[in-house]
C-alpha cells in the first residue's frame, strides 16, 4: 500500500488499482502501466463515473419487466361467494339470524369465525367442507384467461377477503393453483378439534376505502416493492375484481395499467359514484367484463414491447387515507 496526499500527487495507475476513502491509500497491484500527474480527486472521480455508470447498466440488463395480474377471487376467479357456498352446511342450508347480525357489529371475519363455530357444533367435518367447496367451478372464461396469460411474462396473485383453506383447496381441485405466484388472504386452519379458526390478515387503521383486516391496494403496493428488491418490475399491472373493496387496489393504479371491474356486480358502480361523490377518479383504463376471455383479448396487448416500456417513478398511488389521518 502507499500513502498519498489526497489533494494533488504523483499517481501510478495500474490494474486492479482500488482507493478506499477511509485510509486514504491506493491500494496497488499488478504492473505499472504509466505515470500521471493530476489531481486525485479527478482520477477519483473519473473512476467512480465509470463505475457507477458499470454498474446501473449491470443491473438494467439484470432487471426482468413482467405484466402483473392480480385477481379477486369470489365472483372473480370463482363464480360464487365462497363463505356463502358453505351455508348449504347448516341445517336447512341457513345460518342462524341471530349470527348474521354479528356481521354489522364485529365485521366480516369475526361473523365467519362464529359460522365455523355453528358449524363445528352441528357436526361439520374437514371433509364436509372440502366435499361442499368442490362443488364450486370458475367464472365464465376466467380457466381461458388463466391459462392463456404468458406466465414466462407474467405473475399471477390473488388478494381475497376470503381464507386461505378455502382459496387453496379450491384452486387445487381446479387444477391451477400453481399458476399463481403468490396468495393473500385471511389465514385459516383446523385445530385439533376440528373446529376450522380464521385470522385478520393484519388490523390496518390507514386506508378509508377498505375494511380493517384487509386492505387491498397495501398488499398490491407491498408485492410490487418486494418484487423489485428481486429486480422485477411491472411495465403494467391489471387488477380483476368485482366488489367494493377492490376499489380501493384500482385507486392505487397509473395510467400505464388497467382494471377490470364485473359486469352486473357492485364495482362498476361505485367508481362513477366514488368519482361523483368523493372526488375519486381512478388512473387505470376502466375495462368491464362479463367473461375472462374479453379479459385476455385486452391484456394481451401490453405484452408488446414490454422491456422498452417507461416505469412511473412511484409505481403506485399513495393510498387514500381515513378522515382522522389527514
Amino acid at each position: 500500500m502507499l500513502d498519498v496526499d489526497t489533494n494533488s500527487c504523483e499517481v501510478m495507475l495500474m490494474p486492479n488499482t482500488v482507493f478506499s476513502r477511509l485510509t486514504r491509500q491506493w491500494i496497488i497491484s499488478g504492473k505499472y502501466i504509466r505515470r500521471l500527474n493530476i489531481p486525485i480527486a479527478h482520477a477519483l472521480d473519473l473512476d467512480v463515473k465509470r463505475n457507477f455508470t458499470n454498474k446501473v447498466k449491470q443491473m438494467e440488463d439484470n432487471i426482468v419487466h413482467k405484466v402483473l395480474v392480480a385477481f379477486d377471487f369470489d365472483h372473480t376467479v370463482i363464480e360464487s361467494n365462497s363463505d356463502l357456498w358453505i351455508n348449504r352446511l347448516a341445517p336447512g342450508h341457513k345460518i342462524p339470524d341471530e349470527l348474521k347480525s354479528l356481521y354489522k357489529k364485529d365485521g366480516w371475519t369475526e361473523y365467519m369465525q362464529e359460522v365455523f363455530k355453528y358449524l363445528h357444533r352441528e357436526g361439520c367435518t374437514r371433509s364436509a367442507y372440502e366435499k361442499c367447496l368442490d362443488e364450486i367451478y370458475l367464472a365464465d372464461g376466467m380457466r381461458e384467461l388463466i391459462t392463456g396469460i404468458p406466465l414466462e411474462s407474467s405473475e399471477l396473485i390473488i388478494i381475497s377477503d376470503s381464507n386461505s383453506f378455502f382459496i387453496d383447496h379450491i384452486l387445487k381441485k381446479l387444477g391451477i393453483r400453481e399458476l399463481f405466484s403468490a396468495i393473500f388472504t385471511n389465514p385459516a386452519s383446523f385445530d385439533n378439534k376440528g373446529l376450522l379458526n380464521i385470522e385478520m390478515y393484519h388490523e390496518q387503521d390507514w386506508c378509508g376505502l377498505s375494511t380493517k383486516n384487509l386492505c387491498k391496494g397495501y398488499i398490491l403496493n407491498e408485492y410490487v416493492k418486494s418484487r423489485a428488491q428481486k429486480n422485477v418490475v411491472f411495465p403494467h399491472i391489471a387488477y380483476v375484481g368485482d366488489g367494493t373493496n377492490d376499489f380501493c387496489p384500482s385507486m392505487r393504479l397509473r395510467e400505464c395499467d388497467s382494471t377490470y371491474p364485473r359486469c352486473g356486480f357492485s364495482l362498476l358502480n361505485h367508481i362513477p359514484k366514488m368519482e361523483t361523490e368523493k372526488g375519486l377518479r381512478i388512473e387505470a383504463e376502466v375495462c368491464p367484463w362479463d367473461s375472462g376471455v374479453e379479459i385476455l383479448e385486452l391484456v394481451l396487448k401490453y405484452y408488446k414491447d414490454l422491456n422498452t416500456k417507461e416505469i412511473p417513478r412511484e409505481r403506485l398511488r399513495d393510498p387514500v387515507k381515513r378522515k382522522s389521518d389527514s
